[in-house]
């Protein structure tokens, strides 16, 4: 007996496809490797060991905000980077910092110049080690000062809210095409398919909706409440799912009226039903084929507003708000030089990405 593949013979030939464009392929697995490395950021850029052992009692403060009473002070949260708290651990046992010493929030009081400081190996030794002294706090105090792509006009970490940045930029991205992408489908599918009286409304509601100027809505709705993640994931979205509407139309008003589809009418199949299985599937090849540059727009998106400063909350792990600091703080190029160099990389690995996945689903490669 033959053994069945779990891949069409079609979709074998979409990934083989896909393979033969290296670019691509490997654009694919860079993506995913960094930002599977994000994923685990607060593992990665803390302010807080990942694992501790104090009088024989193992901690994790990574996971738990211990009171500082318990390593023989008074305030209530620990600052792990407290020279006092470090002997005091030392003395009585260990601890494991993640491989950067910084939260994305946290400040850099041992700085030797006043912020933004330059990154740490453009430093002496001397300058590097800020307030720490031989035998005092951080034996090795160059490692617990370095700051590899210095700091922010705020003495923040700049590796730290890059890797902080990355992650929240690519989560927002995929949430946005996501729900974009379930609300332009089922909108274009109903469109294609109803024809007549339906689709002239939808079309007409969608010329009004889309002449509509987001900029202008987000400057009204952040001069009322803050905006942050999910409020701009929502006003976003109310635009955003626009994009693959004419695609899927124009799909289903081709394709609803061949045999199949007549024939399956014919027998009492229901619309839904005839939308989900013989339908759908050939919509969703074109809108397979859009989601990397829409989750690319959705990038720069975020981005965009974070630099006009409509975006996140103050504070928060921004690309788009490093980007601005690099162009207020012209004195310090590695802000502005860090922050372009992680959103052209973002970027043009999405779109080589969906150069990729659009070969791979052109149907004139698929039966070469």
């Amino acid at each position: 007996m033959a053994k069945r593949s779990f891949f069409s013979p079609l979709n074998q030939r979409r990934l083989e496809n896909f393979y033969a464009n290296k670019r691509g392929y490997w654009s694919l697995w860079i993506f995913l490797f960094l930002f599977f490395f994000t994923l685990f950021s607060e593992l990665i850029a803390n302010d807080k060991p990942i694992i501790a052992s104090y009088k024989g009692e193992i901690l994790l403060p990574v996971l738990i905000d211990y009171p500082e009473e318990k390593f023989g002070g008074f305030l209530a949260i620990t600052d792990y980077r407290d020279p006092f708290i470090q002997d005091e651990v030392a003395q009585n046992g260990w601890m494991v910092w993640p491989l950067v010493r910084y939260s994305y929030d946290t400040v850099n009081k041992d700085i030797p110049r006043p912020a933004p400081s330059p990154p740490s190996w453009m430093m002496t030794k001397e300058e590097a080690c800020g307030k720490y002294e031989e035998g005092v706090g951080d034996p090795n105090c160059i490692l617990g000062n370095m700051n590899l792509l210095g700091t922010d006009n705020q003495g923040r970490d700049v590796v730290a809210r890059v890797f902080y940045g990355f992650r929240i930029s690519v989560i927002f991205g995929l949430t946005l095409t996501l729900f974009s992408s379930i609300v332009g489908v089922a909108s274009g599918a109903i469109q294609g398919y109803m024809g007549g009286l339906t689709d002239l409304l939808f079309q007409r509601f969608i010329e009004i909706w889309s002449s509509v100027p987001q900029l202008y809505l987000l400057l009204i709705i952040a001069s009322v409440i803050t905006p942050g993640f999910f409020i701009l994931l929502g006003i976003l979205l109310l635009f955003s799912w626009v994009a693959l509407v004419g695609v899927v139309r124009a799909e289903f008003l081709r394709a609803r009226n061949f045999e199949y589809v007549n024939a399956a009418r014919a027998l009492g199949v229901s619309n839904r039903k005839i939308m989900l299985r013989h339908l759908l599937p050939n919509a969703m090849v074109a809108t397979v084929t859009f989601m990397p540059f829409i989750l690319n727009g959705s990038i720069t998106t975020l981005t965009s507003l974070d630099f006009l400063g409509f975006g996140l909350p103050p504070g928060s792990p921004s690309l788009g708000e490093l980007l601005k600091q690099g162009k207020d703080e012209l004195q310090a190029p590695w802000l502005g030089i860090t922050a372009f160099v992680v959103i052209s990389l973002m970027l043009s690995l999405l779109i080589f990405i969906g150069e990729a996945v659009r070969d791979a689903l052109d149907p004139r490669k698929a039966f070469e």
